[in-house]
């Protein structure tokens, strides 16, 4: 069976629909699964062994360039590689207008939320095939639900199941043990207080281990170079998402906010723990095989103790 999910974006997005493949290889192990995403998250599915073809879309760039002949040509010879293979099913985890979008150029019948449970519902005017799925589940539930209704196997009873593989990174900290902080988000109300972050990061050294202050950006370079300077921590270079996951597969332990780095840690096994302040994380709260906890919420700061407190228990885990 030939079967095409489609969840492009964002990266926290693409990890909570791992669990989902992982459930269709293991119901359905004749299976044959290929993935549309963003070029710039292409590495995560590319991680999940049961992934055939990754398909790279680059839809947030070339819809600035609409106007242009040579974004027309890019997305035709895109069309031409989603189009050269037949899918028994299309699957858009997304619901939004966009993926419903790229879905219909893939030959195959599609499927998706119906009405009520699509983040937009117009986009359900693009499926032949609709699930009901409660939109206040969390967000890797709602995945696996809407495979296990459009596949015809019963939802496993089992946790969710990421099965990512971690890479070898181009690049790792001086120290052998050590924890990685992520004090960045794409949004202004997502940040923790700079000063907690240096305190937490005084206490891990406290602890023995080293501290690594991950960045993407040149702004937010400069927020972790403030804080690694304030608390003896380490900058990494700019890091590609597949060397980043390199570096979060081998660290002792991650606290970063609701951001997709956070979620990758978590989806890796590794010891997580998430901040929140402006959104529920009833509904994407961090999930992972390891020792996870997900503190804060709309509205809610997590103090620096709370976090100390949570972050003892999955450091214990990890030296048991």
């Amino acid at each position: 069976m030939q079967i095409l999910i489609v969840k492009t974006t964002s990266m926290g997005d693409v990890v909570h629909a791992l669990p989902a493949l992982s459930d269709i290889v293991q119901q359905l192990p004749q299976a044959q699964v290929d993935w549309m995403v963003e070029r710039s998250f292409q590495d995560i599915p590319s991680l999940h062994p049961a992934v055939q073809r990754v398909l790279p879309l680059q839809w947030r760039r070339w819809r600035k360039s609409l106007w242009r002949g040579a974004t027309w040509a890019e997305m035709a010879s895109f069309r031409r590689s989603l189009r050269s293979r037949r899918y028994d099913l299309v699957i858009d985890m997304q619901g939004l207008l966009k993926s419903a979008l790229w879905a219909a150029q893939a030959q195959g019948p599609r499927a998706g939320y119906d009405r009520h449970s699509a983040w937009e519902p117009l986009a359900c005017l693009s499926y032949q095939r609709h699930a009901a799925v409660a939109p206040e589940l969390h967000a890797i539930e709602r995945c696996r639900r809407l495979a296990a209704a459009h596949l015809g196997y019963a939802l496993p009873a089992t946790p969710p199941r990421f099965n990512l593989r971690a890479p070898e990174p181009g690049w790792l900290p001086q120290a052998g043990r050590f924890a990685v902080l992520n004090p960045n988000a794409s949004v202004d109300s997502k940040l923790w207080p700079q000063a907690d972050w240096i305190g937490l990061a005084r206490w891990l050294g406290r602890q023995g281990l080293g501290v690594v202050v991950m960045w993407g950006s040149p702004p937010e370079q400069a927020r972790a170079e403030q804080i690694a300077a304030a608390a003896n921590a380490e900058v990494p270079p700019f890091l590609s998402i597949r060397d980043a996951i390199g570096v979060l597969g081998r660290a002792q332990l991650v606290v970063g906010l609701d951001t997709g780095f956070s979620h990758l840690a978590a989806a890796l096994g590794v010891a997580t723990v998430g901040l929140y302040r402006d959104h529920d994380p009833a509904q994407v709260g961090i999930t992972g095989d390891g020792y996870h906890r997900s503190l804060g919420g709309i509205g809610k700061t997590p103090t620096l103790e709370q976090v100390i407190a949570a972050v003892e228990p999955g450091l214990v885990e990890q030296t048991a």
